[in-house]
């Protein structure tokens, strides 16, 4: 007879038969001949053997040879809860016996009857009907909500494990289990590891039974209804939480079929009759008796974090050659995979940030610190300077020459410790978060000249950390150096002026490979920074390859501003203002020649390197920008509260009070979210957050347009003067709207993420 799901007995797996029929001689329900032995193709962890002898059909199950993990494999346990669970309303195979005693196959066994039913690895289904599909989901659903409403007291399984922070402690395990059997390094593995002891839900009431790994094919249905028969593979039982049940055999709904033969996918199924998430779960809570089940993107997200572990152990034994399975090494890979989508579906969550319990901002000490610091120093040498530095600007012989007191105020800043803030990794910087600076450059953010006092000025900063992230050691020594020391200043070459430059495919500048050189030509404008006369490197974006793939068609390349062909057409104006002696032009570049060593990561890596630069840059625009608003309100109350009309003072007019109270709220909501994707970007990075990125940088510069706006407005005629910073303010807000991308773009991708998640929910 037909044994499907078998093959050979793997060498490595072999035991010795006669030492086994003579142990099994006093269990007169097996038999005294062994007609058949095969290997079951599962079981990444345990061998499985089917067995048939002149008795009947059985299943063997043991630990894999070799060195193993303490406390993993452990088929004891498996046996434990199959016996406990015999007459339950949670089907399992009949038991035959426990062997303990190494020395007769080797290992540890435990014998079963085996159940002849249909097993099935599709998690579509597609060999069975529509109707089939859907009773085959919603009895798994059942049969699970069967096994959390057993009372573990009355089973005897009281002592099964601890189910007090069961979540907790399984990351905790997992983690662990992933350092000691690491091949590879898996970043998105321990962020989501910390953003999972970050978020953990509240425990379950009272101690439940968890499969652990309950799944379409560790079930086995009758062989022509459509019903589950029997459970297998109990290795990780234990007391736990439900939600990591439910949440794991949910997990195809999240996925596509792309990620193999490991898990399946459902999200883009076409197969009809399969019941959605919420359907699922409908049936689990009427099973449970009215009982349902809350944070179940956290669930998914922790057994992504677990399966992963579990695969990276897979490949560790692939590696040592004591693997369960033949394809173990390459099941293994999908480890980064499912770290990854686990990290993408935590952050989309929105679990924890508000009402988690982890810290709703968790600054640290250092950053603490340095905010208190900032704040004197600010109060000290950066708001008294403003007026200095605005009027030696005008005295200067040009608008393009910077007045001597800037060099004044960084000698000060440097010397105090508060110096390339912005940059986390490297000797020349303090070395924070995103989450620890964002505050800062709030308070950089209320003074126009305060980020270059500091060295975190744009687009000085964007260009720093491309050149830290992605530059050779000889580009870091000749331009990164004298700009972390503040001795020159950078520009950043993208937008052009023939074609729409918010969609970065369009860019048409060249840059052409001639023997050792790169020649560059092209025009570009809004070059923020290309009029101050310390300005020495342009980080220029162009085509190398016109005809490659979209998104591969770009490079980045370092272009000295003295190199021959590089010209300054003409300042740009916004709004009347020249924005000197910083600036932002319009610049051509004719047949500029660059050695090749000056391209930066190498040729069609530009859209990479732009959105590496991009994260950070907006979180420190949009930070800037709330500091600028709060500046602006500061200013409105001063103004309303020392100015009558009509009678009254005007902080008594009920216009007035609502423009307070609405720039209060707005400011403040603008920050939450901005520190909500700062933090996202330090725990999950910048790809997994670049929904909140989007978000931010959508919502605070349109805030500070309507604050600076109110401001203007209860300053009269004064407000769009040069006697009130408020104009100005307006005029820098209004411009980033535009600068990193307009509002549109930010919208789209939000949108376009949303509909991402909403379908996975589905």
């Amino acid at each position: 007879m037909d044994v499907p799901g078998t093959k050979e007995v793997r060498e490595a797996h072999a035991f010795p038969t006669v030492s086994f029929m003579g142990y099994m001689e006093r269990f007169s329900v097996f038999g005294e001949n062994l007609v058949s032995l095969r290997q079951f193709h599962g079981g990444q962890s345990n061998p499985t053997f089917y067995m048939k002898t002149d008795k009947g059909e059985f299943v063997l199950r043991k630990q894999p040879p070799g060195k193993l993990l303490k406390s993993a494999h452990a088929v004891d346990r498996e046996f434990t809860i199959i016996k406990a669970l015999q007459g339950t309303e949670v089907p399992v195979p009949e038991l035959v016996c426990f062997c303990e005693e190494a020395k007769v196959i080797g290992t540890p066994f435990y014998v079963m009857r085996y159940v002849r039913g249909r097993i099935f690895e599709d998690v579509e289904l597609k060999s069975v009907s529509p109707k089939e599909r859907k009773l085959m989901y919603l009895d798994m659903a059942k049969v699970l909500a069967k096994l959390h409403s057993v009372n573990v007291n009355e089973v005897g399984l009281q002592n099964y494990g601890k189910s007090e922070r069961f979540l907790e402690r399984q990351v905790k395990t997992w983690a662990r289990q992933y350092a000691k059997t690491k091949t590879v390094s898996i970043p998105s593995m321990d962020k989501l590891g910390k953003w999972l002891l970050s978020h953990v839900p509240p425990s379950p009431s009272r101690a439940m039974i968890s499969h652990g790994d309950f799944r379409l094919n560790n079930l086995i249905f009758h062989p022509t209804e459509p019903r589950i028969i029997s459970v297998l593979d109990w290795e990780l039982s234990t007391l736990g939480d439900p939600l990591s049940d439910f949440a794991y055999c949910t997990m195809p709904y999240y996925f596509s079929k792309e990620n193999g033969t490991v898990m399946g996918g459902l999200k883009d199924t076409t197969s009809e009759g399969i019941p959605t998430k919420v359907e699922m779960l409908r049936v689990y809570t009427f099973h449970r008796g009215g009982v349902s089940l809350n944070n179940l993107e956290y669930g998914v997200a922790f057994s992504c974090f677990r399966i992963a572990g579990i695969l990276q152990g897979v490949a560790k034994r692939a590696e040592l050659g004591n693997a369960s399975s033949s394809n173990a090494a390459a099941v293994g890979k999908f480890a980064k995979y499912f770290a990854d989508e686990g990290l993408e579906i935590a952050i989309g969550s929105d679990i924890g940030f508000m009402e988690g319990q982890g810290n709703l901002l968790p600054f640290s000490e250092r950053g603490k610190v340095l905010r208190e610091k900032l704040i004197a120093f600010m109060n000290k040498h950066v708001y008294p300077g403003e007026k200095v530095y605005f009027e030696q600007h005008s005295r200067m012989s040009t608008r393009w020459a910077i007045p001597p007191i800037m060099e004044e105020l960084k000698a000060l800043a440097k010397a105090e410790g508060l110096w390339n803030l912005f940059l986390p990794s490297r000797a020349e910087s303090i070395g924070l978060s995103n989450l620890d600076y964002a505050p800062l450059c709030e308070i950089m953010g209320r003074s126009l000249i305060a980020p270059e006092v500091f060295n975190c000025n744009a687009p000085d900063t964007g260009n720093m950390e491309v050149l830290e992230r992605y530059g050779t050691a000889a580009q870091k020594k000749k331009w990164l150096e004298p700009l972390l020391n503040g001795e020159i200043r950078s520009c950043f070459g993208m937008t052009e002026p023939s074609v729409a430059s918010s969609d970065a495919t369009n860019i048409r500048s060249r840059i052409q490979k001639v023997g050792n050189e790169y020649v560059i030509n092209g025009r570009k404008w809004w070059t923020s920074g290309a009029g101050d006369p310390r300005c020495k490197l342009c980080i220029f974006m162009g085509k190398t390859n016109p005809n490659g793939p979209a998104h591969s068609q770009q490079s980045m390349v370092l272009v000295p501003m003295d190199a021959p062909g590089v010209e300054l057409i003409r300042p740009l104006e916004v709004f009347g203002y020249d924005d000197a002696p910083h600036g932002h032009f319009e610049v051509l570049f004719t047949d500029v020649r660059v050695p090749a060593s000056n391209i930066l990561l190498g040729e069609g890596r530009g859209f990479e390197i732009a959105q590496g630069r991009l994260g950070p840059g907006r979180i420190h625009h949009c930070m800037r920008l709330i500091g600028l608003a709060e500046r602006c309100l500061e200013t409105m109350l001063t103004r309303i509260m020392s100015r009558e009309a009509f009678g009254k003072p005007l902080a008594q007019f009920g216009t007035i009070q609502a423009d307070v109270a609405t720039s209060r709220m707005e400011i403040d909501q603008a920050r939450l979210l901005t520190l909500k994707a700062a933090h996202s970007m330090d725990v999950f990075g910048n790809r997994v957050a670049r929904d909140q990125i989007a978000m931010i940088k959508a919502v605070a510069p349109a805030m500070a347009c309507r604050v600076a706006d109110r401001a203007i407005q209860a300053h009269g005629g004064g407000g769009v003067s040069q006697d009130f910073p408020v104009a100005y303010a307006y005029v820098a807000a209004r411009c980033l709207r535009l600068a990193d991308g307009p509002d549109e773009v930010h919208v789209r991708t939000v949108a376009q993420l949303e509909y991402k998640k909403f379908r996975a929910k589905m």
